[in-house]
């Protein structure tokens, strides 16, 4: 068995790596090669953990297995990072675990490229401001990797906390954009391209705010509850997401669904437009949305190219197991 500790991770791939993935996952999802095991996420009732499992198996791949882990909220205090995951991966001839790979910046890295694999088959071609909502530690993935999807000339953010803003306004600055904090009415009507990123549980993004020709990427909703735009700019919105059943039970299509503002059928996988089989934006005043609600398969697919990396480098660590 082969484990890659966490520290090793950052050096062993990179964007495109995870894009190609991602991609590579959600391609196999929609050909149903690929699938994902039902998600168990549950409060512990310690330290205000939530703990859970995302699983699957993709035959395209022979990637088997699951990512462990949650959401520690004192963690900032200890120095350590909030969210903690491991992924587990096994032999799919055997079931034998073939790999253990720290997952903390795999799963920021994912997301990321999830987002931005959304952006690069979805968002308008034209596409020159990029508006962010939420200024956590995910944003900064989140927006280095849309910059690689478009010809951007400005980004602007919102966020509750304003002060929070400057770790988005350097990532601007790493890639030679100016960046303005603007209001939520302003960025719904200047973005091009929207990414909302946050632990919400109460619309922030309204449906007043937007108009046509965006497209927008919902990262932050992942469990019952969450909210991060308002339902009926979902009904108005061609909708895509990674999984559909997660997206109409975890994700943010759910408030939609429980209002009667769509029908199950009308949100449509990604994965289809990645294959082809839907042609996705099909014009330019058109809204766009991805329910990004984070599937197994894509840390699965992200380990496994890890692995191989380390394996190549002669940096993983082998133990008999």
């Amino acid at each position: 068995m082969y484990i890659v500790p966490e520290s090793a991770v950052a050096d062993l791939v990179t964007r495109k790596d995870s894009f190609d993935a991602v991609a590579q996952v959600f391609a196999s999802m929609s050909k149903r090669s690929a699938y994902n095991f039902p998600v168990i996420r549950e409060a512990i009732g310690h330290a205000d953990a939530l703990y859970g499992f995302k699983s699957g198996f993709d035959r395209d791949a022979l990637n088997l297995g699951l990512k462990s882990g949650g959401y520690w909220p004192g963690n900032e205090a200890r120095g350590l990072t909030n969210h903690q995951s491991t992924v587990f991966l096994f032999d799919a001839d055997t079931g034998k675990c073939r790999a253990v790979v720290g997952g903390n910046l795999l799963t920021a890295l994912r997301t990321a490229a999830a987002s931005s694999v959304s952006i690069a088959h979805l968002a308008p071609k034209e596409a020159r401001v990029i508006g962010m909502i939420g200024a956590g530690h995910q944003s900064a993935f989140q927006l280095r990797a849309a910059l690689e999807q478009r010809n951007f000339e400005k980004v602007i953010g919102w966020n509750y906390h304003p002060e929070m803003l400057s770790r988005l306004e350097e990532v601007a600055g790493e890639a030679g954009l100016p960046f303005e904090r603007v209001e939520l009415d302003q960025l719904g009507a200047e973005a091009d391209v929207i990414i909302s990123i946050t632990s919400s549980f109460d619309p922030i993004l309204m449906d007043a705010h937007v108009s046509g020709g965006t497209h927008i990427a919902c990262m932050g909703t992942d469990t019952k509850g969450k909210q991060e735009v308002e339902a009926t700019l979902v009904a108005r919105a061609t909708v895509f997401t990674d999984e559909v059943a997660q997206s109409v039970s975890i994700g943010e299509c759910q408030h939609a669904i429980a209002a009667g503002l769509i029908e199950v059928g009308q949100i449509n996988e990604i994965g289809a437009v990645i294959n082809g089989d839907h042609p996705g934006r099909g014009s330019g005043d058109e809204i766009t949305l991805f329910d990004g609600t984070g599937v197994g398969l894509q840390d699965l697919a992200v380990a496994d190219a890890v692995v191989k990396r380390a394996i190549e480098k002669g940096i993983a660590i082998e133990v008999d197991f």
